[in-house]
């Protein structure tokens, strides 16, 4: 154990990556010290453990919408202080804004991010002979992270995306088509070592395909 707690606190492409996962699918409790991390794709704990450098039971649970999941949950004051200190808070999903994360790692964050929270689809567009659209997509309930996201992203690399409202309890997705995926995609994954949910690279590494692209995977 690091003598500031379980994790060792400091950035690197891997622990921005866990932060990105923690932003999505995790939550801080209103105890001040545990940290939790549920998915349906153990990979991901996985991934998290290893990006944090450390080891904890990995437990099955039922996720909100009865489905099987997995769940890794720890206590770790310093980290937790720390957490809150970048941007989260118990209870974050509808009230979460901007992320204090370094410049250098904002990439790995979102990658992070996309494997929580994000999504890919691709489909052949019936309006067009052989027109073949993708998108990437970012969600959260919260309007103002979302908004921060598309305005992180535009600052580095100038895509816009457009933002979207779905669902009775709202959701907040910003979307980039597939000019802008383009742009955006090797940025997220910038070379072959990048961790990274293999669930959702491949769908990507696939749809590309369809059109001669290639991801570095």
């Amino acid at each position: 154990m690091h003598p500031q707690g379980k994790v060792k606190i400091k950035w690197s492409a891997e622990f921005a990556y866990a932060i990105g996962l923690l932003v999505t699918d995790g939550c801080i409790s209103s105890d001040g010290r545990h940290i939790d991390l549920t998915s349906k794709d153990k990979e991901q704990l996985v991934n998290f453990m290893q990006c944090l450098k450390i080891k904890n039971k990995i437990g099955a649970k039922i996720g909100y919408n009865g489905s099987p999941a997995w769940r890794v949950q720890f206590s770790d004051v310093n980290f937790y202080n720390f957490l809150y200190t970048i941007g989260l808070m118990p209870h974050k999903s509808k009230i979460l804004k901007s992320i204090a994360v370094p410049s250098e790692y904002f990439f790995d964050f979102l990658r992070g991010h996309f494997d929580g929270d994000g999504t890919f689809y691709s489909y052949w567009d019936p309006r067009w002979k052989s027109s073949y659209m993708f998108y990437t997509v970012f969600m959260s309930a919260s309007e103002k992270h979302v908004l921060w996201i598309r305005e992180e992203i535009f600052q580095r690399i100038g895509i816009k995306g457009h933002v979207t409202i779905t669902g009775k309890t709202p959701m907040y997705q910003v979307k980039y088509a597939k000019a802008e995926s383009l742009k955006l995609l090797p940025k997220i994954y910038y070379n072959t070592q990048v961790v990274s949910l293999s669930r959702k690279r491949n769908k990507i590494s696939a749809a590309l395909a369809v059109e001669g692209y290639t991801l570095k995977t």
